[in-house]
């Protein structure tokens, strides 16, 4: 009961609180992501999605990962994979509602990360990535 009580005074605090969108300007989705790799006692990375409509948050996601992983490279490529699946979510959400969008730029840092996503041939290297992740 304590919990429903709080979500209702959070709702009555933020009623007026929203994102507007003006007609006839057009809309930019944007993907930012980071990791944070072998973090604490656990050595369990964390990962930090956030994504931007029209320059405004509309969705963010914060979590442990639940496995240890081997390098930075791999986090910042499942977290590829799993960010693009949310954009791509997005973007069918916004047809529904005839926004049209060219491109979806996604915004990371890790440089061997890109350059795994540029380049789909499979080495010796990241096979074990593939097999965990892939939705390209």
């Amino acid at each position: 009961m304590t919990t429903i009580k709080r979500i209702l005074k959070y709702l009555r605090g933020t009623i007026d609180f929203g994102l507007w969108f003006p007609k006839g300007v057009s809309l930019s989705l944007i993907g930012y992501f980071d990791s944070n790799y072998s973090c604490g006692l656990d050595r369990k990375s964390t990962i930090d999605t956030c994504h931007l409509l029209g320059g405004a948050l509309v969705s963010w996601h914060s979590k442990k990962r639940a496995y240890v992983t081997l390098s930075t490279t791999k986090i910042e490529y499942i977290v590829v994979g799993s960010c693009c699946a949310q954009l791509l979510w997005m973007k069918q959400q916004l047809m529904d509602y005839h926004v049209k969008l060219a491109n979806i730029p996604l915004r990371f840092d890790n440089t061997n990360a890109i350059n795994i996503t540029k380049n789909l041939i499979l080495h010796s290297r990241t096979k074990h990535i593939e097999i965990k992740t892939s939705l390209f």
